[in-house]
């Protein structure tokens, strides 16, 4: 666990832009499981995170097809959330930073962390643009 203090900005540069933080594994289950589409990112505290995930995943929800609900879930700290949210990533391993689209329920679209490192963040935004025109 990280300390809050530390986290927050983290939390807030997502959240100030509409993604809705899940914070237990009810509110996982409640926003995956809904009808339509919902775009999951875990957040992390590491440096492509903030240089690459998090850029990436504001720039790409600025496309005209978006998901219909955008949530969020932290690694490292609500344990019990992450580890639901990462139960429907399966067959894929636990990764942070990760981001995930779900269509009624069902995982469509899956980004994993070496995905993410080392690439810039529009490219990252590129691949989320071209499964959000394909599943919202």
């Amino acid at each position: 666990m990280y300390p809050e203090y530390l986290v927050a900005p983290m939390r807030k540069e997502l959240t100030d832009v509409g993604f809705e933080e899940l914070k237990t594994p009810e509110e996982v289950d409640s926003a995956i499981k809904q009808d339509g589409t919902v775009f999951v990112v875990v957040n992390s505290v590491c440096g492509c995170a903030a240089a690459n995930a998090r850029p990436a995943a504001i720039a790409a929800i600025k496309n005209e097809k978006h998901p219909d609900k955008i949530v969020t879930v932290f690694a490292g700290m609500e344990r019990e959330a992450v580890d639901k949210a990462r139960s429907y990533m399966l067959p894929y391993p636990p990764s942070s930073p990760a981001m995930a689209l779900f269509k009624d329920g069902k995982l469509v679209h899956m980004i994993e962390r070496h995905q993410i490192e080392g690439r810039p963040a529009q490219m990252i935004a590129d691949n989320l643009v071209a499964a959000f025109d394909e599943y919202c």
